[in-house]
């Protein structure tokens, strides 16, 4: 065994000795040393043959050297570069195997806060229990310094399930009082104490049956009353003027109505200050009512967030806003506007994804949104086997702003929307004194109804929309399916009733359907295809045709 060691540390001794000898007796004596020693006679060459050369010869004598010399030089510079790129990257792997470290780390501290939180939460609700127990932790809290609990010691936590919810659906906790009852941030009472028997667990909603109780909503019009769309969008904007001071023109109102027929979603998309949200609000009043306005919150995840939850300790459903408004939509006969501002704040798809599909069923009686698991008795009057109806009077507008603060929205909230863009504040302008008008929401439904079939879009329109269509698929495999078709076919005719062209409405539709889907692609590697797709447009519907469409592209060109 030692004679086969010895044997081996030879061996490979004689292997590093051999590698050595390579690159100084081969690379460096053989190659380097020596192509410094003959530079020298390289030069000799060049001089004993230079005897018989001319002027031109010693032109391409310089000409060459140079060009050598730049091809060594450039050589030189490459492999630079190549070693500082992969110096560079290799510092990037490190820093990024070295966040990825961080993250498991900050990932098993969240792990430990949240096995934290969990102990605390299950110690506070050993000391509440369920029903009578809350006495016994007042009692606790009335005790000395040296008989209150080390848990009732810690600051007010998040209770999860035992918060209550806050003003636009966000919850805020249950904090327990000194020497009594459990207070609660939230301006309702109801999450205080379990519920009573024969109580109902829906305190805002039986509430508004009790305001509704008796009372005639339908909406008696006189013969004033029966006004035609144009008439519609001539009053609105004298009345926004007249009465609000906000100023919009004809032509973005007609859009909102045609958007109010073909779709129950709106999005008011813009920079800040443009009228977005004044704008639901104006329409309220206008039509005699007052938009209800939740902001929505960054931590918004669910639908929770929105209609509220069952307390399963107190057993009291902790109602929102949002839910309030819905339903007391159901009780009245007019326009109603539920405003989610600065929709994109959260998620759209996530909290408010159920009313999304829902509103999706061709049957509106089928819109229905699950409340409670089991229906009560003493349940409010509108909530049927624990569910409440989106009611067809009710319109959801969203306002969103686009910058870094907020979350795209995606395809799926578009395709169900229309979406108005505001990129400017309109100019100041007088106008006459208006007042609101008195109509039901079931008579303005009738005048979008008889607008789409009125004012059908023509055969000749659509053979140029589907030859349009066909291009976009096969040169931007962008595609768009029979939901979009189903809104132009509302949105153009209620566009055209209110005194726009029919060749504007679909311009706006394409605008703001089919090309904005374009955000998504390699813009930057598009630049000719959307300079033909121009052209196209221009051969389709004329050299002014599809305006918005064409300034649309243009925009996407320069991003």
């Amino acid at each position: 065994m030692n004679e086969f060691s010895r044997f081996y540390v030879e061996l490979f001794k004689q292997i590093g000795k051999d590698i050595l000898s390579f690159f100084k007796d081969v690379v460096w004596d053989q190659i380097i040393v020596q192509f410094f020693r003959n530079i020298g006679y390289y030069f000799d060459i060049l001089i004993i043959q230079s005897d018989e050369f001319t002027i031109i010869s010693w032109i391409m004598v310089v000409v060459t050297f140079i060009l050598n010399l730049s091809l060594i030089i450039f050589l030189l510079v490459r492999i630079f570069l190549w070693f500082r790129k992969f110096a560079s990257f290799r510092a990037v792997e490190i820093e990024k195997n070295e966040l990825i470290e961080e993250i498991a780390m900050l990932n098993d501290r969240v792990m430990e806060l949240a096995d934290e939180k969990n102990q605390i939460l299950a110690l506070k609700v050993s000391q509440l229990g369920v029903g009578g127990k809350r006495e016994r932790l007042a009692a606790s809290y009335s005790e000395g310094a040296d008989g209150i609990p080390a848990a009732a010691m810690q600051p007010a936590y998040d209770m999860g399930s035992l918060g209550t919810v806050g003003k636009g659906g966000s919850r805020t906790a249950f904090i327990p009082t000194m020497g009594g009852g459990g207070g609660q941030t939230s301006s309702s009472s109801s999450g205080e104490r379990a519920l009573s028997p024969g109580e109902s667990r829906f305190v805002k909603l039986i509430n508004i049956d009790k305001e509704y109780a008796g009372k005639d909503t339908h909406i008696y019009m006189e013969e004033k009353d029966y006004i035609s769309l144009p008439d519609l969008v001539a009053r609105f904007v004298n009345f926004a003027a007249s009465k609000l001071k906000l100023y919009y023109q004809p032509k973005m109102i007609a859009c909102f109505f045609a958007g109010m027929a073909a779709s129950k979603v709106m999005i008011l998309e813009g920079i800040s200050g443009t009228g977005k949200t004044s704008l639901p609000y104006a329409m309220a009043k206008f039509f005699e009512n007052n938009a209800s306005l939740i902001s929505v919150q960054p931590s918004w995840r669910d639908r929770a967030e929105i209609i509220g939850y069952l307390n399963e300790f107190t057993k009291r459903f902790n109602e929102t806003n949002f839910l309030a408004s819905l339903y007391e939509a159901m009780y009245r006969k007019d326009v109603n506007f539920i405003v989610l501002d600065e929709m994109n704040l959260a998620r759209i798809e996530y909290y408010f994804a159920e009313f999304l599909s829902v509103m999706e069923m061709p049957d509106p009686t089928e819109w229905k949104i699950d409340l409670v698991p089991n229906p009560l008795p003493n349940d409010p009057l509108k909530v049927i086997n624990g569910k409440i109806t989106v009611p067809l009077n009710l319109w959801f507008v969203g306002t969103s702003n686009k910058d870094d603060s907020t979350y795209t929205i995606t395809d799926k909230v578009y395709d169900r929307a229309i979406t108005l863009e505001f990129d400017s504040k309109a100019e100041a302008f007088l106008a006459p004194e208006t007042a609101p008008v008195h109509l039901s929401s079931s008579y303005l439904q009738e005048m979008f109804d008889e607008a789409i079939h009125k004012y059908p879009v023509s055969d000749e329109l659509l053979e140029k929309f589907q030859i349009l269509d066909k291009y976009i698929q096969q040169n931007f495999k962008v595609a768009f399916g029979n939901r979009i078709m189903g809104q132009v076919h509302k949105f153009v005719p209620v566009f055209v009733a209110c005194g726009g062209t029919e060749e504007e409405g679909l311009d706006f539709m394409f605008a703001n359907k089919i090309l904005r889907k374009f955000e998504n692609l390699n813009l930057a590697f598009l630049q000719n295809e959307l300079d033909q797709l121009i052209s196209q447009i221009s051969k389709i519907f004329g050299k002014n045709g599809f305006e918005m469409s064409v300034r649309y592209i243009r925009e996407l060109k320069t991003q």
